[in-house]
């Protein structure tokens, strides 16, 4: 997939090479990568065990990978044009409870209002964990708007530390409006020296109570993130690194260290981000279901069009208004120990081997497997002693796990990560087989079952959710157990797969390849172009500001009409896009991809139009006419089941996008639904989802109006989505 250079330009990249690193923090290993910023290949990799229980905490490993990753590949500090880790800080704060405590100041203006606002400020614990009682320990300060000076805010922070708040949080009922009364809040805890969040950072979006109890969850792990962060950033200067420092975000971009230290929260659940982010940056896959399969967990999510899912975060059983990539983790993976019972296999995880201090088997010399003897184990306290674990003669303990099972079955080819030796996994897998009484196969069967019950129903929930066609579905393993779970899965849902080259690193090659994001939410009934333009300079700045280069930064928009929630959701780099060396495909190739994503149930596929930059092909499927975006790289931009498309000039697009308005709507007994569009305009693919075809072409306009009225663009309408 990505350009072999020739021996005069790998010469030259050697002596004047950019580098940009990856650091993926995972629950066993923190890995690093290096890769060419211009060709995007891996010129190395390192990976140490991650340092949950160092003083400096996982910031340890991060550092120390990097710095291997830069000795062992001859890597000098003036090569490094692009540097960023992903963090589990932020969620492992949550999950133990390491988390400071919060006061928080409330105003609001004078009479009803004031009254509401007051209840809806005062905030109770948040409780993390009730079976621990783990929680985040909240204290509260009302002031009335009318007597909000310095003063009563000195007064107000001095009592929240007398009750033992370590951090405070500025919150004012319509503070997304204006911002200066939280801004004084915040100026005079700065003078005092004590951290502060101010609410209105973190999200524009109205909901008092909801954006206060975020930032007072963001200010809970304020003091660590900022120790943590100032750790990490000292140690890449003194390796002689003076790029910015770039942290990964739930949602799958990445911010400069310093956004970072104002909002840590949006690094939540950046581990499966950057999982997510490598798959759709590295492997240009637009439209998959998405597996990366650890140790311990695996996490599933959804690319659809070239864009994952994504929505708000839930934490500790709270709803925020923090966006993060849609990705449902489960507690089955390629260690996951075998719980048994006397007559069958009870369930698989989500204990995994190193928990247990074991070996797989299948990794264990077949010849130190002698008289091996089942041991029913809780692996943590709490936990049912129902875990297989093996003692084999010599006194050493080993277990089975689903990397075992697919070994047994041969399902892992030698090339995988997860390959072991299926002799070993079958003499470990013996001695239950023979107290269940079925053939160390059916035990192999058995196992894997409990696996796909669990992914089979988190593929079908995604599926409902972002209406993916079955027919167009993929599903695409990495992580290094990809290959234990993902051939048994498809093959049980009849899906095509695939397992890339290095998939065991392809988290560190999101982070690595990640671009910077920063997302604007507000609610505006019945938006105009204005609002629509200021919504975009408002995201474009803030894009930059978290260290994008001005010149690289697009802005999409979307709008929510039940709500009123407008979107919109900047990306861009750290420097300017390099040249993509990737070979263009000719229409003959470009029409057996298609043919292929199509699947053999369509027929008649034809090229329906094409630009310079796009290949849209068209076929049939009964009563429908399913349809395919390609670029001129050969990638699968768009998938529709049921769409037509027209190339006009950018002058005439109005005049298309109301006649598929009209001729593709569905009438139904309660209402008329209509098509959603895509138009391809330029190297651009952008989609469009409005209710009303005037506020799509609105939307339209403002991407359109600025470009040649001769161009030829490509309108898609897509009746896919109506439901």
């Amino acid at each position: 997939m990505h350009k072999t250079v020739s021996i005069k330009e790998k010469k030259m990249t050697e002596t004047n090479r950019k580098v940009r690193m990856g650091i993926d923090v995972g629950g066993t290993y923190t890995k690093c990568v290096a890769m060419d910023n211009v060709t995007h290949e891996i010129i190395g990799k390192n990976e140490v065990k991650t340092t949950h229980d160092a003083a400096e905490g996982v910031a340890l490993g991060v550092v120390q990978s990097f710095e291997n990753c830069m000795k062992e590949n001859n890597i000098q500090p003036d090569d490094v044009v692009f540097v960023a880790h992903s963090t589990t800080q932020a969620t492992n704060a949550f999950i133990e409870g390491d988390v400071a405590q919060v006061g928080i100041i409330g105003v609001a203006g004078g009479g009803l209002e004031g009254m509401l606002a007051k209840k809806q400020l005062h905030l109770d614990d948040v409780m993390l964990d009730e079976k621990v009682d783990r929680r985040i320990h909240i204290f509260n300060e009302y002031i009335p708007k009318k007597n909000l000076n310095d003063t009563s805010i000195d007064e107000a922070i001095d009592k929240l530390i007398a009750q033992g708040a370590q951090v405070i949080v500025a919150s004012r009922a319509f503070g997304v409006d204006s911002q200066d009364d939280e801004m004084e809040i915040f100026d005079r805890a700065e003078k005092k020296g004590t951290p502060v969040t101010v609410a209105s950072d973190i999200t524009k979006l109205y909901g008092l109570t909801r954006r206060t109890r975020t930032a007072a969850i963001n200010a809970s792990i304020l003091p660590k993130m900022m120790a943590t962060a100032n750790a990490t950033e000292n140690s890449v200067r003194k390796a002689g690194v003076n790029v910015p420092l770039m942290i990964m975000r739930g949602d799958g971009g990445v911010m400069e260290i310093s956004e970072m230290r104002k909002r840590p929260i949006l690094t939540a659940l950046s581990g499966p981000a950057a999982s997510v982010m490598g798959s759709l940056m590295y492997l240009r896959a637009s439209n998959a279901i998405y597996f990366e399969v650890g140790g311990t967990t695996t996490n599933i999510g959804v690319i659809k069009n070239g864009r994952p899912g994504v929505d708000y975060a839930n934490i500790g059983g709270h709803d925020t208004y923090i966006n993060s990539l849609d990705v449902r983790i489960l507690g089955c993976a390629g260690g996951s120990m075998v719980r048994i019972s006397d007559h069958d296999v009870v369930d698989v995880g989500p204990r995994s081997a190193h928990i247990a201090g074991c070996e797989y088997a299948c990794f264990t010399d077949p010849s130190e497997i002698e008289d091996p003897q089942i041991e029913l184990v809780s692996p943590k306290q709490g936990d049912p002693a129902d875990y297989v674990v093996i003692k084999l003669k010599n006194g050493k303990k080993i277990t089975f796990t689903n990397t075992d099972a697919a070994n047994v079955l041969g399902l892992i080819d030698e090339k995988y990560f997860a390959h072991g030796n299926a002799e070993s996994a079958r003499k470990a897998m013996q001695p239950v087989a023979d107290k269940l009484g079925i053939t160390v196969e059916n035990l192999a069967e058995k196992i894997l079952d409990k696996d796909f019950e669990k992914v089979n129903a988190c593929i079908t929930s995604l599926a409902a959710k972002y209406q993916l066609d079955h027919d167009a579905m993929r599903l695409v393993g990495c992580g290094g157990g990809a290959a234990s779970l993902v051939p048994y899965c498809a093959k049980k849902m009849d899906l095509p797969y695939s397992i890339p080259e290095n998939a065991e690193v392809i988290s560190s090659i999101g982070v690595a390849l990640a671009m910077v994001r920063d997302v604007i939410e507000r609610v505006i009934p019945n938006p105009t172009q204005q609002d629509i333009r200021e919504m975009k300079k408002e995201a474009t700045d803030a894009c930059i500001s978290s260290g994008a280069a001005a010149d690289t930064v697009e802005v999409h928009i979307e709008i929510d009409n039940q709500s009123g929630k407008v979107t919109a959701i900047a990306t861009g780099s750290t420097e300017v896009k390099t040249t993509d060396l990737l070979k263009e495909c000719t229409e003959d190739e470009a029409c057996e991809l298609a043919k292929a994503d199509f699947g053999p149930k369509t027929e008649e596929i034809k090229l329906s139009c094409c630009t310079d930059k796009f290949y849209v092909y068209t076929g049939k499927r009964g009563c429908e006419t399913p349809l395919r975006i390609l670029d001129k790289k050969g990638f699968i931009k768009v998938q529709c089941s049921n769409a037509k498309a027209e190339k006009v000039q950018a002058k005439d697009y109005q005049k298309a996008v109301e006649d598929m308005w009209q001729n593709l709507a569905v009438f139904k007994s309660e209402a008329v639904m209509r098509p959603n569009y895509f138009i391809c305009a330029g190297p651009r693919v952008t989609d469009y989802s409005a209710v009303d075809v005037e506020q799509d072409k609105l939307l339209m306009d403002l991407d359109i109006s600025d470009r040649d009225p001769d161009e030829e663009i490509i309108i898609v309408g897509d009746a896919n989505d109506i439901d």
